[in-house]
């Protein structure tokens, strides 16, 4: 990235774009307090004064803690107007449902958070006439780490395009909090969990790879492994006929 202001003005204007050729009134955005998520927001609220954040934690005690803080924080910091849902009883409420059925895997139950997420963001953005912004980077559509019709549903993405060194460089300078650049990047799905421990490989390595420059053979194969095995969450829905 070579003209940070550049980039995003471009971005800001994407924004202003979406919002004119869908009628939509505003943004709502998850903020989980995470570096994608700030970058998202920061954007957001330049290119809509009605953007809301919506800070959704849910059963790990992380949610409930730094993450809160550093949603929070983003928020005063750039005036983005905050609410909170807790779902920690909707995530419980639904486990019962399904238990006398035969339960719910444990690969299952880390993506009901984010699908219960997306169905939040979904229902305050259609009540509030707004489009629901997404938060994943390049290095984790690449990888497949995101939950399908979880945090990989959304209308419109500004980062898409984004390594994640990238979105490091511009939350600098955007002055975001430093305590939202300085923390390990987790998606907050269970206590103790961190995106890059989750994927098996640092996310420089991932760059590495997409822009065709050296990794190591251990690298390579845990990315090529990990890209192949989700190539069903970057396809659109199988139709029959179409």
């Amino acid at each position: 990235m070579t003209d940070i202001k550049l980039e995003v003005e471009k971005r800001v204007q994407f924004i202003k774009d979406a919002l004119a050729q869908a009628g939509a009134r505003g943004i709502v955005f998850g903020n989980s307090g995470g570096k994608d998520s700030a970058l998202v927001g920061i954007l957001c609220k330049m290119a809509c004064d009605d953007t809301l954040a919506v800070m959704m934690p849910c059963f790990s005690k992380r949610n409930f803690g730094e993450d809160l803080e550093d949603a929070d924080a983003l928020a005063k910091q750039f005036a983005i107007e905050t609410i909170a849902v807790d779902l920690t009883g909707t995530r419980a409420a639904l486990l019962a449902a399904i238990e006398p059925f035969g339960g719910v895997s444990d690969s299952a139950v880390i993506n009901i958070a984010p699908r219960l997420r997306m169905t939040t963001l979904y229902a305050i953005a259609q009540t509030r006439g707004a489009l629901v912004a997404g938060t994943g980077n390049a290095d984790e559509a690449f990888m497949g780490y995101f939950t399908k019709w979880g945090d990989g549903a959304y209308d419109l993405n500004p980062i898409a395009d984004l390594h994640v060194s990238e979105i490091y460089a511009m939350l600098r300078y955007l002055n975001a909090p430093q305590s939202i650049i300085g923390k390990a990047p987790s998606a907050g799905l269970y206590d103790g969990q961190t995106d890059e421990g989750d994927m098996g490989v640092r996310y420089a390595a991932v760059e590495r790879y997409m822009k065709g420059e050296p990794v190591t053979d251990g690298e390579r194969a845990v990315i090529e492994r990990m890209h192949g095995r989700s190539e069903h969450k970057r396809r659109p829905s199988l139709r029959y006929g179409g």
